[in-house]
Formats: C-alpha cells, sequence, structure tokens
C-alpha cells in the first residue's frame, strides 16, 4: 500500500498569506479565515489565518506554519506580518523588512546582503506579489509597509544552521517553491551548497565535511586549523557534497566519518542512507581478505548484521589497522572521481567509540 505524504507550505508562504490578508482587513475589512496565496512554483495554495489584530493604524496578521509530514525546525511557528499603509507613496511599492525574531545576515556569501534581513529572494518576491495583488483588488493606489516576524524566532533558530551561517537574531524566511515536499533531498543539498557558498565567501578553500554532529566535533578536534564556519554536516549526501566542493571553489576537502559510511563511500554509493543502500558484506568480506584479515574473521564479517558487528569482528584481528586504512583508500578513491581534478582529499575515520581509526589523504596516493 502506497502512503502519501503530506505537503506543507514554506516561512515564505506563511509571510506572503499573511501580508496579503493584512492589505485586505486594512483596505476592505477583510475578516476571513483562509487566504488565497501565490507560490514561486507551486501554483495557489488556501492557507489558514490564525489571527487578525489591529495595532494602531496597522494590523498584525498571523498564520501558523505548517510542514506537513516534514516537520522541521519552524513547524508549528507563528508567522506574523505587521502590515500598514501608506497612501501617499509610490504606487505599488511594497517596503519589505525583518522585525523580531527574523534573523540579519552578517556574512557574504548567501542570497541576501550582509545588513539585511534574512528573507530570501524568492520569498521576498512572493510577499510582494501577494501583497499587490490585495492592492489590486481593492484598488489601493498608494505602497505598503511589511515587516515580518516570528515570536520566539530566536529560540527556533538554534535549531537551525543559521548561527554558522552568519544569520543571527532569528530564523531566515525560505522557500523556492512554495510548499515544503516531505522528506525532500532537495532542501538538504541546498543547505549544504548555501554553507559551502558562505565558506567560499570567507575566504577558504578548504571545508571540512562531516557525516553529522559526532563525527564533526571529532574532526574539527583532529583539524583545529579548520574553523566551523568550514565545516559543513553533509549527513548522507557524499556526491552532491564533492561536486558542491568543487562549485564551491574549494581545493582541498576533509572528510569525517564513521566506519560503516567509509564501507558505503568505499563501494561508491552517491547516496548513503541506510534504507536506499545497503552495506555489501560478502564484497567488504572480500576486502578485508586482500587486506589480510584471518580467514575466520573474513567468514564471520560476511554474516555479519551490521558495519558495526563487522568492526568488533575485526577487534582482535593483527591487520585490523591495514584493513580499515585498505577501505579508507577504496573510498578516497571513490571520493577522488566525484570531485574531480584538482582537488585533494582526507579521510579521517573514527570508531564508534570515538577513537580514530586511521587518516588517509589523496597527498599520500598521488
Amino acid at each position: 500500500m502506497t502512503t502519501h505524504l503530506r505537503e506543507g507550505f514554506t516561512t515564505g508562504t506563511a509571510a506572503a498569506a499573511a501580508a496579503k490578508a493584512g492589505v485586505l482587513a486594512l483596505v476592505g475589512g477583510w475578516r476571513g479565515a483562509v487566504m488565497d496565496t501565490p507560490t514561486p512554483r507551486a501554483g495557489r495554495l488556501s492557507i489558514p489565518i490564525a489571527a487578525l489584530e489591529p495595532e494602531g493604524d496597522a494590523i498584525r496578521v498571523s498564520v501558523t506554519k505548517d510542514g506537513g509530514d516534514d516537520p522541521d525546525a519552524t513547524h508549528g511557528a507563528t508567522i506574523c506580518a505587521l502590515v500598514r499603509l501608506l497612501p501617499d507613496g509610490p504606487r505599488g511599492e511594497v517596503r519589505l523588512e525583518g522585525g523580531t525574531g527574523v534573523g540579519r545576515v552578517t556574512l557574504p556569501g548567501l542570497p541576501i546582503p550582509p545588513g539585511q534581513a534574512a528573507i530570501n529572494p524568492a520569498p521576498r518576491q512572493q510577499i510582494a506579489d501577494a501583497v499587490r495583488e490585495a492592492m489590486d483588488e481593492t484598488n489601493f493606489c498608494g505602497a505598503v509597509d511589511v515587516t515580518i516576524e516570528v515570536p520566539g524566532g530566536e529560540a527556533i533558530a538554534a535549531h537551525t544552521m543559521n548561527g554558522r551561517l552568519g544569520i543571527v537574531g532569528g530564523i531566515s524566511i525560505l522557500g523556492t517553491r512554495g510548499t515544503v515536499r516531505p522528506y525532500s533531498h532537495e532542501s538538504y543539498e541546498a543547505s549544504i551548497n548555501q554553507a559551502l557558498s558562505v565558506a567560499r565567501a570567507a575566504g577558504h578553500h578548504t571545508i571540512a565535511l562531516s557525516t553529522g554532529g559526532r563525527t564533526e566535533r571529532l574532526l574539527l578536534t583532529d583539524r583545529p586549523e579548520i574553523p566551523r564556519i568550514a565545516s559543513v554536516q553533509i549527513a548522507d549526501f557524499f556526491a552532491s557534497s564533492l561536486r558542491g566542493a568543487r562549485q564551491y571553489g574549494m581545493t582541498r576537502v576533509v572528510i569525517g566519518c564513521f566506519f560503516g559510511k567509509l564501507v558505503k563511500m568505499a563501494q561508491g554509493y552517491e547516496y548513503t542512507h541506510a534504507k536506499d543502500n545497503r552495506i555489501d558484506f560478502d564484497l567488504l568480506a572480500k576486502w578485508c581478505r586482500q587486506a589480510g584479515a584471518q580467514p575466520g574473521h573474513a567468514r564471520d564479517i560476511a554474516g555479519a548484521n551490521t558495519a558495526r558487528h563487522a568492526l568488533e569482528i575485526l577487534v582482535n584481528d593483527a591487520h585490523k589497522n591495514a584493513i580499515v586504512t585498505a577501505i579508507a583508500h577504496r573510498a578516497l578513491r571513490a571520493a577522488l572521481s566525484l570531485a574531480g581534478p584538482g582537488i585533494r582529499i582526507d579521510y579521517h575515520v573514527y570508531d564508534f567509540d570515538s577513537t580514530r581509526l586511521c587518516h588517509v589523504t589523496s597527498e599520500d596516493a598521488s
């Protein structure tokens, strides 16, 4: 049976719906429950309006962000638009700013220059389009001032990549499509590329790629010369991260991973998630035999359940270090083929107890 996962909507769509509702409420007295909202690439959406609250000559409209079946840090957040009419302003002008809970850009390399609110170009256009729709519907001839706010946005941002990207004080208003696709690879790959762009704009040519939080901490401890801004958690996106490193002009890539991910990289998987790409234990056993593993150990590895289990089998093998190093060199060759010429690559491989198993580099292989 196929399960259809429910799409949600972006923070940009929430902000656009709130802003449009604000204009309709101020000009025409609208007090509806749902706002018909344009999106960048997903047609039109009907977005529930949570609240409309007059504030002097302005109105604050709130929308509850709905991530669908792919909830992220902003799922359930309140996205507000404080809307004020400027009857004497230039016809059709939309003045957009970020207020409390919306981050502010402090580093180059992002789509928005330093000093501005972290409202990305696509949602900026989406908000402006939504506001102009309301202006046309009501025949309003002036300008409109819109301030996007996110109550609690600074706390929410602590669970995002904003801090290392140099976005301070809150979340980003995002969304190139308008909807949130459940468990989308697209959004994670985009965040990796954004981090690479920021690192490059800061002048770095060496990037640390780790498969998660633990490996990142271990890798940056081993390589203290690499600043946190030049470190990216890539999860399972092995190939696309290496291609991104090349695209953004990196000349050296330092990879940190545990043994399980190493084996998948050595097998040549471009995406290393367990559900999609499993370890071939027969192949792993063959590699172990070629690197000198005791026959009994190699046989047991062929029947192992997990990478952790395979590594436990090798604990007492006299050639354990040589075996792991040989597998790391296989992964290194796979990484070099994905990254393309001109990039030097290092691997730091860690045991599940956080000890380092080996360090190999393409300079040793040249």
